[in-house]
């Protein structure tokens, strides 16, 4: 079958919205000043010294990925800010694009601004889906782990995904459509280092995804459909801690995108950036 050039972009389109976290979350208006999320006039407290660096999943960009935790964060007496980091053909509010590669040096940029406005030696670093990927791989090739303190990720992916088994047809794709793959290179840098094997994924992996350092914390759902298998993100290494929303609430049905606001996930990234934060149960059943 000849696939023209107006058809391998909808495939590409398609590929892109499989992976994408902000096409199914709300638009949202920017932080307000004085709000403690992007407030650069915020100074970090005693109780919490390390101010928290947010950062979003491919696809979306930071106030659509954070418009429900970032508040709640910043309201427990955190210096809060994110950014949006990858952007490219899609526009400046579509992020996650660009080679997670490019992006682990935007965001080692943008951790260095936010150690400079507010005085703090080290930052906190918390983030969802790619959120996680990107800058475990600033941890360990950006000279981020001697600035980060803790990392929490959540919807976590270190292994890459199958897509539900989509994998193998975007895979087909890119070898049987002529120019499919220099276009997604282009267009989705990321997607194609997301789909295993990849040298991205090889080379996060080569001697563990953890380095010493920072505090590793990364929460999954079995219900997970975007990162399959959901086991993607259990990083089992010393020094990391592994939580499955279901075993420590199972009366929580989130899919990918819902973490984004589930209430347990707020929870437990309180209580890993802070062990005295003591996170509840509550049945949270938005399965996306």
């Amino acid at each position: 079958m000849r696939v023209t050039n107006g058809g391998a972009k909808r495939i590409l389109t398609a590929v892109i919205a499989a992976l994408t976290l902000g096409a199914a979350a709300p638009a949202v208006a920017e932080a307000a000043p004085g709000s403690g999320w992007n407030d650069w006039g915020c100074r970090p407290s005693a109780a919490h010294p390390q101010p928290v660096v947010l950062v979003h999943g491919l696809g979306a960009n930071d106030t659509v990925n954070w418009f429900f935790h970032a508040p709640k964060i910043a309201a427990q007496g955190y210096c809060a800010f994110s950014l949006t980091y990858g952007t490219g053909v899609l526009g400046p509010g579509v992020g996650g694009l660009a080679s997670m590669r490019t992006s682990a040096t935007q965001l080692g940029g943008f951790v260095d601004r936010v150690r400079s406005a507010t005085g703090a030696a080290k930052v906190d670093i918390v983030g969802h889906s790619e959120g996680s990927t990107m800058p475990a791989y600033y941890l360990k090739y950006g000279g981020g782990a001697a600035k980060v303190a803790n990392f929490v990720g959540f919807g976590a992916n270190y292994r890459g995904t199958t897509l539900g088994g989509l994998d193998a047809l975007a895979k087909a794709l890119l070898t049987t459509v002529p120019g499919l793959s220099a276009i997604l290179k282009t267009a989705c840098g990321a997607c194609q280092e997301y789909l295993a094997p990849s040298a991205f994924l090889d080379d996060l992996a080569r001697g563990g995804v953890h380095v010493a350092g920072p505090a590793y914390t990364s929460i999954v759902s079995k219900y997970d459909e975007v990162v399959t298998p959901y086991t993607s993100g259990i990083l089992d290494e010393p020094g990391a801690t592994d939580v499955v929303l279901q075993d420590f609430c199972a009366a929580d049905a989130s899919g990918h995108l819902s973490q984004a606001v589930d209430p347990n996930v707020t929870g437990l990234i309180l209580h890993a950036l802070d062990a005295s934060y003591t996170p509840t149960c509550t049945p949270f059943t938005l399965p996306l």
